[in-house]
């Protein structure tokens, strides 16, 4: 019916954040596997673990039936928080584990908006630019 929103299939905006997903989680494997760190640092290593977990979640999310996909996409951030508060949870208390996870989430969660204002988007007035 009108105004009724359809349960059969991903919406227009679903799709939309799934592609702006795909397009940024490419941009960051593609900066984790070209790391500048030296080799066989501890900075180095987390780009490569960062680049192989968000490639698992890309590939996992691409391969999902498109009516299961969102579904899929949504519960990814929830069991990585949950992997990281439990890693963090192993930590000595005087690294102060919550405060670094919290702030590398915050790192994280801007980081979508660097990698759009980098590339050119659309607002949805057909005329895509950069900021």
């Amino acid at each position: 019916m009108c105004g009724e929103l359809d349960d059969d299939g991903p919406s227009d905006l679903e799709a939309r954040l799934f592609a702006a997903f795909t397009v940024h989680a490419r941009l960051l494997i593609k900066e984790a596997t070209s790391s500048k760190h030296e080799t066989g640092s501890v900075s180095a290593y987390a780009d490569r673990l960062m680049g192989d977990a968000l490639n698992r979640a890309l590939r996992d999310s691409g391969a999902a039936d498109s009516s299961q996909r969102q579904g899929v996409f949504s519960v990814q951030p929830l069991v990585f928080a949950r992997l990281a508060g439990f890693l963090a949870s192993h930590l000595p208390l005087n690294e102060d584990p919550m405060r670094r996870v919290m702030e590398a989430f915050m790192h994280g969660y801007a980081e979508a908006e660097r990698l759009g204002a980098s590339i050119g988007h659309d607002h949805g007035d057909g005329a895509e630019h950069h900021h």
